[in-house]
């Protein structure tokens, strides 16, 4: 699968996330996004540079709880806080969803 950017395609997997994750830019960001019907604010940026520094140092995508405890730290909030405010953010699944906006490989123990 592929889609086309700026004159430029993009390979992705069977499930939309990107083969080549040093191909991500924002713009690749943006046009991800809205696949997959979220409008990125300030608060969802947040989240995908945080994604993307993790992998950057771990070689490997959050789990679904690293990523609201990192974000319960960050902001303060109690983890079901941050569950919240994550799903609030990425309806279809705060790991999954954000990690496709941002470029990276489906975090592992997500189906």
């Amino acid at each position: 699968m592929s889609f086309e950017l700026n004159g430029k395609t993009y390979e992705t997997d069977e499930d939309g996330f990107l083969i080549d994750i040093g191909a991500w830019t924002t713009d690749v960001a943006d046009f991800l996004a809205k696949t997959e019907e979220v409008n990125m604010s300030e608060q969802h940026w947040d989240v995908v540079n945080f994604l993307r520094d993790y992998y950057v140092e771990f070689q490997i995508a959050p789990a679904i709880k690293i990523l609201v405890k990192e974000m319960a730290k960050k902001n303060g909030m109690k983890k079901q806080q941050a569950s919240a405010y994550l799903y609030e953010l990425f309806p279809n699944g705060p790991a999954v969803q954000a990690c496709k906006i941002a470029g990276l490989p489906k975090p592992t123990g997500c189906v």
